[in-house]
């Protein structure tokens, strides 16, 4: 049976955030809760289990095993015995592509899982990210040379499928949250944690940002991480606002087959920009650099020469002295 939990501070402080942002884990709705196993996936989950009585959700679990190390199947097979303890009924994943030691290949694979089973049992997913992820996601997209977009990353809810807004949701209650403080959670609710060697290797970029980096500006600036999660949050609205304003320009700018060279030009060269990343990114055009819109705004210019730009993800940019169009390789469009 499962163990029943005294009310804390940390019940009390999830479940006023929920109440004051309703649609975030809406109630009586069904959640697939992706749970690694780590202090903040398990930390999640044992205050969602505890609320569940007070908003009523059906809660499912899920868990990828990258068979990354050894002990990888023991984790999973230690987690299902505990969740099954907890009355969770849980669904585990494994890897066998070996490729998926690679951190974007593993993302990947996470992702196509969780897709196909949110739109099996019609229900969203949640996941732990902590405000401590969207401060290493914000110094990472920093580094790469993101756009304004990159800055707002990790938001609390987005589609699981970008390219299918209305499909599963992602959603994300624990971003008010430090690293330190779920780890406080799983001591004071005696919540068990399976350390995943993985985390420790500075091979990945994201290990080293928190082993290496972030102690730094902590230590230099404390509270630096919690004030680069909530600049993400601002940002993100930020991002919000330009995308209804890129929307209303799109309006003026469609033509039958692309964009209308000339009247796009016209633009600023800031608005062009946010202008041209918005349209490929809702076209279905994976993750674009800050660097690659700048240049497709410089060369967009009106009186500059017609071309022709690879986009990632199999799509392409052609244009002529009228229309810009956006074609997508492999499928034709």
């Amino acid at each position: 049976m499962p163990t029943e939990r005294p009310w804390t501070p940390w019940h009390d402080r999830l479940h006023r955030f929920l109440l004051a942002a309703p649609d975030l884990l809406p109630k009586r709705s069904t959640l697939l809760v992706a749970v690694s196993g780590g202090q903040d996936s398990m930390a999640m989950l044992g205050l969602l289990q505890d609320l569940k009585r007070l908003h009523f959700w059906k809660l499912l679990v899920w868990h990828g095993d990258h068979a990354w190390h050894t002990g990888s199947a023991a984790i999973a097979a230690q987690l299902k015995e505990w969740c099954d303890s907890q009355q969770h009924p849980i669904d585990i994943s494994r890897a066998s592509d070996w490729r998926k030691h690679s951190e974007n290949a593993a993302r990947e694979w996470r992702y196509e899982e969780l897709q196909k089973r949110a739109i099996s049992y019609q229900c969203d997913v949640v996941m732990g990210h902590t405000a401590s992820d969207r401060a290493e996601t914000v110094m990472l997209q920093m580094a790469r040379g993101c756009d304004l977009s990159g800055l707002g990353s990790l938001r609390p809810k987005r589609p699981l499928d970008r390219s299918h807004p209305d499909g599963p949701q992602l959603r994300r209650p624990m971003l008010s949250f430090s690293r330190t403080e779920t780890r406080e959670i799983c001591n004071e609710l005696d919540l068990p944690i399976w350390l995943d060697p993985s985390n420790e290797s500075i091979a990945f970029a994201r290990n080293r940002i928190r082993k290496d980096v972030l102690p730094v500006l902590e230590n230099l600036y404390p509270g630096s991480s919690r004030r680069m999660a909530n600049m993400a949050e601002r940002m993100s609205h930020v991002q919000d606002t330009q995308n209804e304003l890129a929307d209303i320009a799109l309006e003026t700018l469609t033509e039958v087959d692309g964009l209308d060279r000339r009247r796009l030009s016209s633009l600023s060269d800031a608005t062009r920009q946010a202008v041209i990343h918005h349209w490929i990114q809702t076209s279905g055009v994976p993750t674009t650099s800050a660097v690659l819109i700048a240049q497709l705004s410089h060369r967009l210019r009106f009186g500059s020469a017609a071309g022709t730009k690879a986009l990632p993800g199999d799509w392409i940019l052609q244009w002529d002295n009228k229309i810009v169009r956006l074609r997508c390789q492999s499928s034709g469009l």
